[in-house]
């Protein structure tokens, strides 16, 4: 709907479908794509660390620029030590900053800084990524910065630049709000400033 997928992506397998699809619109689909979000539970009943589903890298954006060459430069610090201008305002898959679209800073990963589920239950992933039930990731549900939140008068807030885990979101219905109004309101996974975007890596 106009108002997106909430949290159900249709599980891990259904955003990874998310990524191919979107991946398949810009001309790129001969590459395996994955979303990086974390999970309670994987096929095998065990947790799904994001991190570990995305390859060794290295990655670059729709642009060709560099967004990191391995690992370890994903996790360098608050942003991915890669092209400066890129790592700064990450791009969707036409390579137009987010930025753009207006204050559509948050992209839902239910990982922590490390890229590893941030909470063994239900309210961090959305129920795995299946519920779009604005009751369910109230104060739990971790999204990252695909650029640093400003706040009023262009200063960066407090915290604000991590693109993997800075805040929780309101909840997992489905929403968009992208003007600049703080914590926002509602329980939608985009009220505090997005859509619910997905970060999507190739293989």
């Amino acid at each position: 709907s106009q108002d997106g997928f909430g949290g159900d992506f249709g599980g891990l397998e259904g955003a990874d479908g998310i990524c191919q699809a979107l991946a398949e619109s810009v001309g790129q689909g001969d590459k395996t794509w994955r979303a990086f979000l974390s999970a309670t539970q994987g096929p095998d009943g065990q947790p799904v660390h994001a991190i570990e589903r995305i390859g060794a890298g290295p990655w670059h954006d729709a642009n060709g620029r560099l967004i990191a060459e391995n690992i370890e430069g994903l996790l360098s610090g608050d942003r991915p030590a890669g092209d400066a201008a890129a790592v700064a305002d990450l791009p969707d898959e036409y390579g137009v900053p987010t930025s753009v679209l207006g204050d559509a800073h948050d992209v839902v990963t239910g990982s922590n800084a490390q890229g590893r589920l941030f909470a063994n239950n239900g309210n961090a992933t959305c129920n795995d990524w299946t519920s779009a039930d604005g009751a369910v990731g109230r104060n739990g549900l971790m999204c990252g910065h695909s650029f640093p939140r400003m706040s009023a008068g262009g200063r960066p807030s407090r915290g604000g630049a991590n693109w993997l885990s800075d805040h929780p979101l309101r909840g997992c219905a489905p929403g968009v709000n992208l003007i600049q109004n703080g914590p926002g309101t509602g329980d939608c996974i985009g009220c505090s400033g997005g859509y619910g975007a997905l970060y999507c890596f190739a293989l």
